[in-house]
């Protein structure tokens, strides 16, 4: 279904995040996200014109994590920033991000480590989005998302049910996809 046709609108900032997940040799896993900041046109910044077409923001961040979701290591470079030998001093203070588990307060440990003046408002943004990015890479892989319903000796319900509204374990889907796992569902 398509969002609703817009009223006569002009493009004037184009933000582009990308996350691609790769399973190592090693047994860890790289995600490597990346933030694109784009504007149609030339902008005048303090530092200089940027010209449309050249990224105002090109930032890549990196996390190696083990099949725990613990970060062993962490590295992130500033290709386009719009204060050339500034910004892209901060990249090294990723590395604070070591010792981490993606699904345990994640976020918070982020912001305590990483907010304000102590990191990049970009890089701390992109990092806020890996957890979910990870369990999505692990999907099917590293995690069973099976219901497990053919193998009666299984006890451990499927990682994702109970985590959405849509797995919800009282919910349609759940009964449907995941008859094993459900719960009733409350009288109306």
């Amino acid at each position: 279904m398509p969002l609703s046709s817009p009223t006569k609108r002009t493009l004037r900032h184009t933000r582009a995040i990308c996350i691609d997940a790769y399973s190592r040799d090693d047994g860890l896993w790289d995600l490597d996200a990346r933030i694109t900041d784009h504007k149609p046109r030339d902008i005048h910044l303090a530092s200089g014109i940027r010209q449309n077409g050249e990224a105002l923001h090109n930032l890549t961040l990196r996390i190696t994590i083990d099949l725990q979701l613990n970060i062993v290591d962490v590295n992130a470079v500033s290709d386009a920033v719009p204060y050339p030998g500034y910004c892209e001093t901060i990249s090294p203070e990723y590395r604070k991000l070591i010792g981490l588990n993606l699904m345990q307060q994640f976020r918070q440990k982020l912001k305590e480590r990483m907010a304000g003046i102590h990191g990049c408002t970009h890089l701390t943004e992109l990092a806020q989005i890996l957890p979910t990015a990870a369990m999505q890479a692990f999907a099917g892989d590293v995690i069973d998302t099976r219901d497990g319903a053919s193998d009666s000796k299984e006890t451990k319900q499927p990682f994702q049910l109970d985590r959405c509204h849509a797995l919800r374990l009282d919910g349609p889907a759940v009964v449907q996809y995941y008859p094993r796992w459900a719960k009733k569902m409350p009288d109306a």
